[in-house]
């Protein structure tokens, strides 16, 4: 943004492009290599989270002196004289499909010891980015067009001296060793309940969680149980209900349930991808908003909770589910046949959750064969009539 003595001073601005996945608290943290021997004089709207060996400054103390420092975003209510614009938000971001005006954060800071000119900056390396957790691969910097400002009537224009780029992409392989989230189903035509797969987030021993609420009183420690004994082992189970069947329109009902005791799922997300949900026309209890990736495919839902309401997924327990029903139009293509009513992939906060097996999905009855006569009544049905006839 502008030049100091000994070096200068940078905005650094993170936004979250992810359509459905957001960074959740305790927030974000980047993390880089100085090229040189820099130190950061002072920081506002956010803070390094060690200072280092600062002993070689006897009068003025940078603010941190590692060469591979670490910043985390400031929390809400931090003193106006240390804010920047988006700053302060306890390092959360929501998803740029849910709000892209929140999904956007700031800090200024001052660098020293890398010199004063174009010629003398050099870019920093290794930059790496928790969202709280892993998951997150950094690109190399590279040297962008200067970044334009105006002023706050429009009329004028201003350019930054230096602006660099890293962009910072996410693995869900990196995040988690196995998946987090599995996928259960059902329908008014049967009377099967097609569970989530065995085993689908990782088999676990049956000491290593916890059989029923009650338990809770007896765990003590940061690593006892955290889920619910389940056979697939997973802290979110989505669970789709084929609900009724209408002339013109057809009705499903969506629960989210969290199986994790100690964890609190905020400003959540879930993403379905199913042909007829580009004829959505009702959602109840979830806020909603279409996804097309691609001009020819218009199949894929964003829900999420409303404001204030629903918006947490409280921890596992009798409040911890989230659910909504919704009402679809159909098109030429519905059938309940052949599980063309269930979602074809599930996403919640960002990561796919397991999908049954397509030979374990709710088929409806054979109606040939839907209430077969027993023989024994059948002969009793045969020998009635012969004796009718004879009387």
């Amino acid at each position: 943004m502008s030049w100091t003595a000994d070096g200068y001073v940078a905005t650094v601005t993170i936004t979250n492009f992810q359509m459905y996945r957001h960074i959740t608290s305790p927030g974000w943290s980047l993390g880089w290599v100085w090229a040189k021997r820099e130190v950061i004089w002072s920081m506002q709207g956010a803070e390094a989270v060690d200072q280092g060996d600062c002993s070689t400054f006897t009068e003025t103390m940078p603010h941190s002196c590692k060469r591979d420092p670490l910043v985390v975003d400031l929390l809400p209510g931090a003193p106006y004289n240390q804010q920047v614009a988006r700053c302060c938000k306890g390092g959360v971001l929501t998803s740029w499909g849910q709000d892209p005006s929140s999904a956007v954060s700031a800090f200024q800071f001052t660098v020293g010891h890398s010199g004063n000119s174009n010629k003398t900056v050099r870019l920093p390396k290794n930059f790496t980015f928790y969202g709280p957790g892993r998951g997150y691969t950094c690109s190399h910097p590279k040297i962008a067009p200067n970044s334009a400002f105006y002023s706050s009537d429009g009329r004028r224009k201003t350019y930054a001296s230096m602006t660099w780029n890293v962009t910072c992409t996410y693995t869900q392989f990196l995040a988690s060793e196995t998946p987090t989230c599995c996928l259960s189903m059902s329908s008014f035509y049967s009377s099967k309940i097609t569970p989530c797969q065995a085993c689908a987030c990782g088999c676990q021993d049956r000491t290593a969680c916890i059989l029923k609420e009650s338990d809770l009183e007896s765990v003590t420690g940061l690593n006892a149980p955290l889920l619910q004994c389940t056979t697939h082992n997973c802290p979110i189970q989505v669970h789709w209900h084929v609900k009724e069947n209408y002339k013109g329109y057809w009705r499903l009902k969506i629960t989210i349930t969290n199986l994790n005791y100690r964890l609190n799922y905020s400003q959540w997300t879930l993403v379905v991808e199913h042909p007829n949900f580009s004829n959505i026309m009702e959602v109840y209890s979830f806020s909603y908003r279409p996804i097309a990736p691609f001009s020819s495919n218009n199949g894929t839902a964003l829900f999420y909770g409303l404001k204030s309401v629903n918006d947490v997924l409280l921890e596992a327990g009798p409040n911890g589910n989230v659910q909504s029903e919704m009402i679809l139009q159909k098109d030429s293509a519905f059938t309940l046949e052949q599980g063309w009513a269930f979602p074809r992939k599930v996403y919640f906060d960002g990561d796919e959750c397991v999908m049954p097996l397509p030979e374990s999905f709710p088929f409806l009855p054979n109606l040939a064969n839907a209430n077969p006569v027993p023989l024994s009544a059948l002969a009793c049905i045969l020998v009635a009539i012969f004796l009718a006839l004879l009387s």
